[in-house]
């Protein structure tokens, strides 16, 4: 174990501590009782625990790679019991529904797309509590694309330029199937009202604010601590998807990286997962403001079959409700089209 690693392990207490008295909140631990879990946070505390969790100091980490995983290892499970979301649906035949499923899909692709199934559907079940929790917006593509025009993007994928690389089809087609089952009210109860979750091979700063609920596969998931977590604070009202995805995607920013592999093409890392995230990637946050690289191609480098389904997708759209294998095909054909 290196020095930094012991230091972190000698801090952790101290840093959740910390954090909890930030806050006004008791300590999350095993031993945490209920009536201090189900605290009302004061208005201050709350905006700085949100500011703490979606700010640009929300994509700092403490350790990458095995001491973060050391320090995560090191910090407790909430002894609170897990409670279930509520169930969630959206009309299949409306455009809200062909919208949230294109940015659910994203979401459940891009940030758990090789993961197991459960940890799929637990990256969807976040989305949708986020939706109907106060701190976030009220919509499922306004949660996906949070941040996008700011400092911090709350899904690292809508600004590393992820979305401009042709994705796996086969891996694709399971996350359409993951995010229409969620809209379909599908509820992922291992999480139960998780609102935040990283990879285990980084820790973030944020990570000893939040109540640590589940660990599914290679993400760790929170909830708010105190009320703020409980069942009772996800009363958001839906307002459709006003927004059509691809305008609220940001335009690709030049840079450039040497080495790039896979059949999604993008750059691989020893430490991250089948789809590679920029340097500063922590927790599914990404501050743009710290620099990032990523070769973006170019539209004449996307070959033959890109430039196919670019021409299939300018044929009229069918009037009938399209099946989820044609939502997922056209959500995947768009990413390529928009290029």
């Amino acid at each position: 174990m290196n020095r930094l690693a012991k230091a972190s392990l000698a801090i952790i207490g101290s840093l959740s501590i910390g954090a909890a008295a930030l806050l006004g909140l008791a300590p999350t631990s095993g031993n945490a009782h209920p009536e201090a879990v189900a605290t009302m946070l004061p208005p201050r505390q709350a905006e700085a625990l949100i500011a703490a969790t979606t700010g640009p100091q929300a994509a700092v980490a403490q350790a990458v790679g095995k001491d973060a995983q050391l320090i995560n290892a090191s910090l407790p499970f909430s002894g609170a019991p897990v409670q279930a979301a509520s169930a969630f649906t959206v009309a299949d035949s409306s455009l809200d529904h062909r919208r949230a499923l294109l940015c659910l899909t994203q979401a459940v692709y891009y940030e758990a797309g090789f993961e197991p199934v459960e940890g799929r559907r637990a990256v969807a079940q976040v989305v949708l509590n986020r939706m109907r929790h106060p701190a976030f917006p009220k919509s499922v593509c306004g949660v996906v694309y949070q941040g996008s025009t700011g400092p911090v993007c709350q899904f690292s994928f809508v600004c590393d330029g992820a979305l401009y690389r042709r994705p796996s089809q086969g891996a694709w087609t399971e996350s359409a199937r993951v995010a229409e089952a969620a809209l379909d009210g599908y509820v992922e109860r291992s999480v139960g009202e998780a609102t935040h979750y990283h990879a285990d091979y980084v820790s973030p700063r944020w990570a000893p604010m939040l109540a640590k609920v589940a660990k599914l596969g290679a993400h760790i998931f929170y909830r708010w601590p105190g009320a703020w977590g409980t069942p009772a604070a996800f009363t958001g009202r839906y307002i459709g998807e006003p927004n059509d995805p691809l305008a609220l995607r940001p335009a690709p920013r030049a840079a450039t990286v040497a080495g790039t592999s896979g059949d999604i093409g993008l750059p691989m890392i020893a430490a991250g997962p089948p789809i590679a995230r920029a340097a500063n990637d922590v927790g599914g946050l990404l501050d743009t403001s710290k620099g990032w690289t990523l070769d973006i191609p170019k539209p004449s480098d996307s070959g033959s079959a890109a430039a196919l389904i670019a021409a299939q997708e300018a044929r009229p759209v069918a009037k009938s409700a399209p099946s989820l294998t044609a939502v997922a095909a056209s959500a995947a054909s768009s990413l390529v089209a928009s290029r």
